[in-house]
């Protein structure tokens, strides 16, 4: 009796939905509005359009509407319908109340909308990161980053913004009515910070980077735990956060969206150590003097064990492993005895990697659909269906 073939497990994958192909110029901004099987997007051609989708199953702008300069950022409220947009000229638009005020010297980097302050928060190129009342338009507050602003969010309980810039660091600010004060600053990417994520339920903020990494900051927990994920071979250029399943979505200029499962007890990185010479051969590294004149040995080049954090050579490192739970889904330099000790079990991925197939500009998600907005330096936008993965 020949034996029974079984059929091949289906890998789960997003779905393309649908792509936007009519812009003159790159998507800087897009949203999807909810219930309405709609986009809105802003470019670098000075347009705001709404696409809505048509009969034959394509998206057409069924309104179309230039603005004086550029929109270089936006923030959509579905529930007021409110649009307020960050211009290249350095002001703020907002449609709907029809207001515009003059907040920027340089080019608007961020602009947020929050809904139970009635207030707009920006950030600009001149290194001003302000707010003003939603209605009127007055600016109530006004502070100054050490460089330029390319994240920003906002906790609505305790007023707090976290603000990300191009030196890498992330300011924690409380803001009042019309004052704000410095709280805290979180020092951990080597590059400039491009996207803030934060989950007002288990009160943690994720960091994405020209580093290519993703830093998870539990500021709820009070022990100032950072967790690193390395899954990106480019620039993280979108975090999305899906609260109901405990999942982060990140996009890259490469293309790439990961899926990082964050509902697994995860393992902060260690300290690197210092030494003077290899912890675990005992020979010196390539600055110690003193120990290579008095062992008579060529002193070797220092790296470290990504798990332990030990300064080791090159041949007590030889080996490369992925460590999952650290956050390394691609394989890094451990040493020889932490090879040893990490299990097949301990390799398992936590992350899924999907291929967009365009550079990836701005990503939005939206959680109530379970689809997926990628804008693209190709001047596409592209709409996925993400229930196969988020989920």
């Amino acid at each position: 009796m020949a034996a029974e073939i079984q059929p091949k497990p289906q890998t789960r994958t997003p779905v393309l939905l649908n792509k936007i192909e009519a812009s003159q110029d790159v998507v800087n901004t897009a949203v999807i509005i909810p219930k309405e099987d709609g986009v809105i997007s802003v470019s670098e051609d000075r347009t705001i359009r709404i696409w809505l989708k048509r009969d034959s199953g394509q998206y057409w702008p069924s309104i179309y509407h230039t603005m004086p300069d550029s929109c270089s950022c936006m923030s959509f409220n579905p529930e007021t319908r409110r649009l307020s947009m960050g211009m290249e000229n350095g002001t703020i638009s907002v449609i709907i109340l029809l207001y515009q005020a003059s907040t920027h010297q340089g080019r608007v980097t961020v602009v947020l909308f929050v809904l139970e302050m009635e207030w707009v928060l920006s950030t600009g190129q001149d290194k001003n990161f302000t707010w003003h009342c939603s209605e009127s338009g007055t600016q109530l507050g006004l502070y100054r980053t050490t460089a330029w602003v390319s994240g920003l969010q906002f906790d609505v309980e305790t007023r707090h913004a976290f603000v990300g810039d191009y030196s890498g660091q992330v300011t924690i600010l409380k803001l009042e009515l019309d004052s704000c004060s410095l709280v805290t600053t979180f020092k951990g990417h080597t590059g400039n910070v491009t996207a803030l994520c934060w989950d007002p339920v288990q009160r943690v903020l994720f960091s994405g980077s020209a580093d290519h990494s993703i830093i998870m900051w539990d500021i709820g927990g009070g022990k100032g735990t950072a967790i690193e994920l390395q899954g990106h071979n480019e620039k993280v250029q979108g975090l999305c956060y899906a609260p109901h399943t405990r999942q982060l979505i990140s996009c890259s200029s490469d293309g790439g969206i990961v899926i990082w499962n964050m509902d697994v007890t995860r393992q902060e990185t260690p300290e690197w150590l210092d030494s003077d010479s290899c912890q675990k051969c005992e020979q010196p590294f390539f600055w110690n003097f003193k120990q290579m004149w008095d062992s008579k040995k060529i002193g070797l080049r220092q790296h470290h064990c990504r798990k332990c954090g030990q300064a080791v050579c090159g041949k007590c490192s030889a080996k490369r492993s992925t460590i999952p739970l650290m956050g390394f889904e691609f394989e890094v330099r451990v040493c020889d005895s932490c090879h040893e000790s990490i299990t097949d079990e301990d390799r398992a991925p936590t992350a899924t990697f999907h291929d967009s197939k365009h550079s990836i500009v701005y990503m939005h998600y939206e959680p109530t659909m379970g689809w997926l907005l990628t804008s693209g330096a190709d001047k596409v936008v592209k709409l996925w269906d993400m229930t196969p993965v988020v989920s």
